[in-house]
């Protein structure tokens, strides 16, 4: 324990990045930033490529960043012959759900085959994938334990979320309360002392578990919120009420309120996901998560009536190959993030309706090979002329980048899923939540 400790202290500690998307790629570079020694692992050759040429493939970090992290001894790499050069390995792995929303725990079980033939004493592993309670003591403690290692003692295991925001700039990142909890508390010790290399403000927990399930509170209330304003719009819609305005007054209240906004449905990498982490964990000790899986159910139905919506204004059309444009494929605005969004839902769903549909997303200029979906189609041009070609444009991602009042000049039918356009707005349909 002193010498990994030490090593640290004399800013002499060696860290491997295991995951190179969203969050191990900023971790990385802030690492690298401190002129700390970084290896950066991905199984995807073509981001290792990209990093070694010095380019970005993320939109909020410039390929300056990468130019400067690999100066300061930042290395990516798919060899994980190279585990056995750290000190430090921290797991930032996808955990997606499978078809029937059981987890996903395949590429952390993968990584930990990968890395365990090469990890030596004295070293840390720290998983910051999202994940269910007892994920980090049940799946990779064993592991550890039969290569002979004493965990707390001669090896070191703990558990930190990550809480990346996706559109926040890459230098913001030291300002997140960074949660962390470890198999003993010399494990948390440890962990501590890495992440406060980087982040202003470490939160340690009693254990592996209270860390796993922190990060699925913080997720699930958002879930939770916003399947709320997504019922709630039903009823206001139904009265002629702005919503809008509602939770703008709503808002002023100093106390005992925060403001959710309703929308096409939950996308990213967390809120669509954790609740059903949550609840088949519940499931396993036999506790019914009524009020979890009733959000889960009415936030997942949004894209189907916004699907539902199109196909009534085809019939009152008589138009069965009505020409759809889709405005933002990210799941939130700004970035070019396309885990879970709706908007690959929207598309995917009036694809398979017959629809002629196409988007438009000035972040995302062609889908790349997604997991769960074999859309290709690249983004076309945002300009007058295909604006009034389509009989419908259906705004799913209100980016900063778009005219909204030239949208509207130019387009027949405009579907607002994110409440853009107020009333007085003629050509906007808002109401899809009642058909």
């Amino acid at each position: 324990m002193k010498l990994i400790l030490n090593k640290i202290k004399k800013n002499k500690v060696t860290i491997g990045i295991i995951g190179l998307g969203y969050v191990g790629l900023p971790l990385a570079l802030n690492f690298a930033r401190k002129n700390i020694k970084v290896y950066g692992f991905d199984t995807d050759k073509s981001k290792v490529q990209l990093l070694k040429s010095k380019k970005s493939y993320l939109n909020h970090i410039k390929n300056d960043d990468i130019k400067l992290a690999l100066k300061n001894r930042f290395k990516p790499t798919n060899n994980f012959k190279y585990i056995k050069n750290l000190d430090v390995i921290l797991i930032c792995v996808p955990t997606p759900l499978k078809q029937n929303h059981v987890p996903d725990l395949s590429f952390i079980d993968k990584t930990i085959k990968s890395i365990i033939p090469f990890i030596k004493q004295n070293q840390l592993i720290c998983l910051e994938s999202t994940t269910y309670p007892g994920t980090t003591r049940e799946l990779i403690l064993p592991e550890i334990l039969k290569k002979g290692f004493k965990v707390g003692d001669n090896f070191f295991l703990a558990f930190s979320p990550e809480r990346l925001d996706p559109a926040m700039k890459m230098s913001l990142l030291k300002f997140i309360p960074k949660v962390v909890g470890g198999i003993t508390k010399s494990c948390t010790e440890i962990a501590c002392k890495i992440y406060s290399k980087v982040y202003k403000k470490i939160i340690k927990m009693s254990d592996t578990e209270s860390a796993e399930t922190t990060k699925l509170l913080e997720n699930i209330f958002r879930a939770v919120n916003i399947g709320l304003i997504n019922e709630f719009k039903q009823f206001t819609d139904k009265l002629n009420i702005n919503l809008n305005e509602v939770i703008k007054a709503a808002s002023t209240k100093p106390f005992g309120f925060l403001p959710f906004y309703p929308g096409p449905g939950l996308g990213g990498h967390c809120i669509p996901i954790d609740p059903f982490y949550l609840t088949w964990k519940a499931n396993k000790i036999g506790v019914d998560t009524k009020f979890i899986k009733l959000a889960g159910k009415i936030n997942s139905s949004i894209p189907h009536k916004i699907v539902k919506k199109i196909k009534k204004i085809s019939e009152q059309k008589k138009n069965l190959k009505l020409k759809v444009l889709i405005l933002g494929l990210a799941y939130k605005k700004n970035i070019n993030d396309l885990r879970e969004s709706p908007g690959m839902k929207i598309l995917d769903l009036l694809k398979k309706n017959d629809f002629n549909v196409h988007y438009n997303d000035p972040h995302i200029n062609e889908i790349p090979k997604l997991r769960d979906y074999k859309i290709r189609m690249k983004s076309v041009v945002l300009n007058s002329k295909n604006l009034r070609y389509f009989d419908l444009v259906v705004l799913v991602t209100d980016h900063d980048a778009y005219d909204y009042d030239f949208i509207h000049n130019h387009s027949k039918i405009i579907i607002d899923t994110r409440s853009v356009y107020s009333k007085k707005y003629t050509k906007v349909i808002s109401d899809f939540y009642n058909l």
